[in-house]
């Protein structure tokens, strides 16, 4: 059956299951615009920027687990999809990006619009495309979306000119994919294992240091099994928080520069440290020569490009960690059975048991101490579940608990001068250079 290029994309996007893209129409995209509102069954969501079209598709795959989709024009139109396609890459999201292009004939000549979209993302794409030939659009299509949504997930990128969109082709789907460069390994090599095992029985202070890379494998119910077989203490990262349950008694909570004392503290004096799908981040780590300085390293990720890029790894394992969680959960559970029971470990779990006792999640509102944030939402909360005792009325200056009250804005008082409705004298009416009002210190500060 003859088709057009453009009809090739559509159908080979139905037959990758894509049930919307998000993008914006023009220029040399329109070929395959007009097809997907006149009879596609994928649903076209108009977004009024690019940038906003590719962060709505990093959300939709976020949200479903399945690839997102994004549209854009040439030349300006790719280079607003840059920065969700970066973050796509950072967080490991599968996106396909799809950008017309200049007719072929010109490409490479500053024709207009025109901009080298491939070679502007290829840093910060898992792969990306220029099709030239409307006989290729359905095979890069699948090729893309297999890329995109398997080993670590990431964004990859097709850029179509505008005459391989237009021009008419045989549509075929093909039934097989070959990327002999492209071999991800999965599953985790069962010789270091055996290695790691040996490591975690061998701790007096084992880590479990768990990173996204175990919510993109679903490998929860494995980290669970693994911690509590283990009785292995658990921190998560901001990107893998929910992989493990805060309630949990082996939860630590988040390290790193906005983590908590117990976290931070037990990462400090491990002696082994299970890394699973995390990538050592400065955000965590801070300076890296002083980060666990005296642990051993087990370090497991599905990218063989994260492991011993920040951190050397003593028990380095490729895989995804669905699989090699599972593994060291069965391989530890043996070891442990024949040895008699959980390695002892009370006076670790004491100790951090008693950090969490000594530097737990609270603050202290001081009567004459600044005014924290905590306690604003902690009164803002009382008010909004409040159900009338007259107090949610109040005007925010007179937030408090019980009879006290304090200002949350210094100028916010008697004597503050309004710089909307008051003039000042000095500067002749002009509210934006008034001097600082009472309880203003530092911005009189600034201006002496």
């Amino acid at each position: 059956m003859k088709v057009t290029g453009a009809l090739a994309l559509l159908r080979a996007l139905e037959h990758e299951g894509v049930e919307v893209i998000f993008g914006i129409p023009g220029g040399a995209s329109m070929p395959i615009y007009d097809p997907l509102v006149d009879g596609s069954s994928i649903r076209h969501i108009l977004c009024r920027h690019e940038q906003g079209a590719g962060h709505a598709a990093e959300g939709y795959a976020w949200a479903t687990g399945r690839v997102g989709v994004c549209m854009a024009t040439s030349g300006p139109g790719g280079t607003n999809l840059v920065t969700p396609i970066a973050d796509a890459k950072m967080d490991s999201v599968p996106l396909v990006a799809i950008t017309g292009q200049v007719p072929t004939p010109v490409v490479g000549n500053d024709a207009f619009q025109e901009a080298d979209i491939t070679g502007i993302t290829m840093p910060i794409t898992k792969h990306n495309f220029l099709v030239k030939d409307p006989a290729l659009i359905a095979e890069t299509v699948r090729e893309a979306f297999h890329i995109a949504s398997t080993g670590r997930p990431g964004p990859v990128l097709m850029d179509l000119p505008k005459d391989v969109l237009l021009a008419e082709t045989t549509w075929s789907w093909p039934e097989r994919i070959n990327l002999p460069g492209y071999k991800p390994t999965t599953r985790g090599n069962q010789r270091q294992v055996v290695e790691a095992v040996k490591l975690i029985m061998a701790a007096e202070r084992p880590v479990l240091y768990v990173g996204g890379g175990v919510i993109k494998a679903d490998a929860h119910a494995e980290l669970a099994k693994l911690a509590t077989v283990g009785r292995l203490p658990v921190v998560t990262t901001l990107m893998a928080r929910g992989a493990f349950p805060d309630s949990h008694e082996l939860c630590l909570g988040m390290p790193g520069m906005h983590g908590n004392y117990t976290a931070v503290t037990s990462i400090q004096k491990a002696d082994v440290l299970v890394a699973l799908g995390t990538r050592f981040d400065d955000r965590v780590t801070g300076k890296l020569a002083a980060f666990a300085p005296n642990a051993k390293v087990i370090h497991v990720d599905i990218d063989p490009a994260e492991i011993g890029k920040n951190r050397v790894a003593d028990v380095p394992i490729v895989g995804d960690c669905k699989d090699v969680i599972a593994k060291l959960a069965a391989e530890l559970d043996a070891r442990q059975h024949e040895a008699g029971g959980v390695p002892d470990r009370s006076a670790w779990l004491g100790q951090l048991a008693d950090w969490q006792r000594r530097f737990p999640y609270r603050f202290d509102q001081r009567p004459d101490g600044p005014l924290k944030p905590q306690f604003c939402v902690e009164r803002l909360r009382e008010h909004a579940d409040d159900g009338g005792d007259g107090r949610q009325g109040r005007p925010a200056r007179q937030a408090g608990a019980g009879h006290r009250r304090r200002r949350l804005f210094p100028d916010d008082g008697t004597g503050a001068r309004d710089q909307h409705h008051r003039e000042d004298p000095v500067h002749h009416g002009d509210p934006e250079q008034r001097l600082p009002g009472h309880g203003a210190p530092m911005a009189g500060a600034v201006l002496r």
